[in-house]
């Protein structure tokens, strides 16, 4: 199942010795109070560490330094209490590699009037050291987050929480690695791309493997590895024989199995988050591997078909960013044009992930055709409803574009007998023809990754970590 180190993010906030010791003393009090009760919440899925008040150039250097090499500390947390000079922060904000979030709060959400004097003035002038600070983030273009807001409200919170996992996701992004099994579709133009830019901007290191090298790994899977899965399995999900003879059925299942544990391992062997497969090249396999890439996907591990490797990447990082949670790797199929009605009607082959089901899922076996291979076992099942956002990410000469909209999805209008898959309908928010026109023109290909628990926010605070040109479609 996906895992992710237990990362922490580090707090300070800054002042200045003007103010005294004992005003610098109260600023670490709060800024320390705010840290425990951010963890207290139980809002935000990672440790805020409060660390330390920041008074000159040389702590701030330091401390960034620190940040950047401990690799425990996914990002930085900066609350200016009182007023802090921006420069400062130059050298230190310039050298920090990390994701740095600017929490623009105050300690207290009212203003004392019957109480308030100059000494608590100085104290809490977050209104006037949050714009010096900000303007030197600006000026340096770190692209860094502003949350605003009293920091003890749940939308702030929430706000936070957010953030971490995008920051986690992006630390993480560093280290993704697809392995390729086989090469892309044949001309086909979107799933291409430059794998060296991709590893300079988000990270992701990108390999390519024969399909050999593979069916070595999935014939060294042994009965009884492929019988413990098997009732595993039957724990999980409907098995439903159908029309296929009790023998055919368990063998096709079982051949997904062994690819299934074949792939994994190949995967865990050389440390890699994510996979392609191509139906074009499947020498040496007898199915095209559908149960065993949801079953992987399910994991958390990212997937991209025909070779998309692009998709693939971003897939492992969304499901990081989402804890794994409805969150799937999706295809535009075909169309309802009637009005009033107007849908996508999203699915694939086989690779449609389990975590956006809102029925139990079936272990169906059925004739592919497409692959030339034997039939292959699959999970049908039908989608949820909700709303949603759909994300890809295309390759352009001068660099990665995200396209993404958000959509409101829905459970398609009546069963479908006929094509026994995964199935997914929605719609643009926007609406569809504005929507798909949109989408088109920004060049946006037909893999997708389809999310009912991340918002666009959160990809687009991504893009702007890894210097990703963006177009969110409104």
């Amino acid at each position: 199942m996906l895992s992710v180190p237990d990362y922490e993010f580090w707090f300070v906030t800054g002042s200045q010795h003007l103010y005294g010791e004992e005003q610098l003393k109260s600023v670490a009090k709060d800024a320390q109070d705010i840290a425990d009760k951010l963890n207290a919440s139980g809002k935000l899925p990672y440790k805020v560490v409060f660390k330390d008040v920041m008074t000159t150039a040389e702590s701030i250097t330091n401390f960034m330094k620190e940040v950047n090499y401990n690799d425990k500390v996914a990002g930085v947390i900066t609350w200016m209490h009182t007023f802090s000079p921006a420069k400062n922060w130059i050298r230190g904000t310039e050298l920090l590699q990390k994701p740095l979030l600017h929490l623009a709060t105050q300690y207290l959400n009212n203003i004392p009037y019957a109480d308030i004097d100059f000494d608590y003035m100085n104290l809490n002038q977050s209104a006037h050291g949050d714009r010096e600070y900000a303007y030197i983030n600006a000026r340096l273009q770190k692209h860094n987050k502003i949350v605003y807001g009293y920091w003890g409200d749940e939308d702030v919170q929430e706000q936070i929480a957010r953030w971490q996992d995008v920051a986690v996701a992006y630390n993480e992004s560093f280290k993704v690695k697809v392995a390729r099994f086989g090469d892309t579709m044949r001309n086909v133009a979107v799933t291409e791309g430059d794998k060296v830019e991709a590893q300079i901007k988000m990270g992701w290191t990108v390999d390519y493997y024969g399909i050999g090298d593979l069916v070595e790994e999935i014939n060294k899977v042994s009965d009884a590895d492929v019988d413990k899965e098997y009732a595993d399995l039957e724990s999980r999900y409907e098995m439903v024989q159908g029309d296929n003879d009790a023998d055919t059925y368990k063998h096709s299942v079982r051949v997904q199995l062994a690819q299934y544990l074949g792939i994994k391992r190949f995967l865990e062997r050389g440390g890699y988050t994510a996979f392609t497969t191509n139906f074009e090249d499947l020498w040496g396999m007898e199915q095209l591997p559908g149960l065993a890439s949801q079953l992987l996907i399910r994991d958390g591990y990212g997937f991209g078909a025909e070779g998309d490797w692009k998709t693939a990447a971003l897939g492992r990082v969304m499901k990081i960013m989402s804890h794994n949670k409805q969150t799937a790797f999706m295809e535009d199929y075909t169309l309802d044009l009637r009005h009033g009605h107007e849908a996508i009607l999203g699915s694939h082959m086989l690779e449609v992930d389990p975590s956006i089901a809102s029925d139990k899922p079936r272990v169906e076996v059925h004739p592919l055709d497409i692959g030339g291979k034997d039939d292959p076992a699959r999970l049908v099942f039908t989608g949820s409803e909700g709303e949603a956002i759909d994300v890809t990410v295309a390759d352009f000469r001068d660099g990665f574009k995200m396209i993404s909209y958000a959509v409101d999805a829905n459970k398609p209008e009546a069963e479908t007998p006929n094509l026994p898959v995964a199935k997914q309908l929605w719609t643009p928010k926007m609406g569809l023809k504005k929507g798909a026109l949109e989408w088109m023109q920004a060049g946006g290909g037909h893999h997708t990754m389809l999310s009912f628990s991340l918002t666009e926010e959160q990809m687009e605070d991504y893009a702007t970590m890894v210097g990703m040109t963006k177009a969110f479609l409104k």
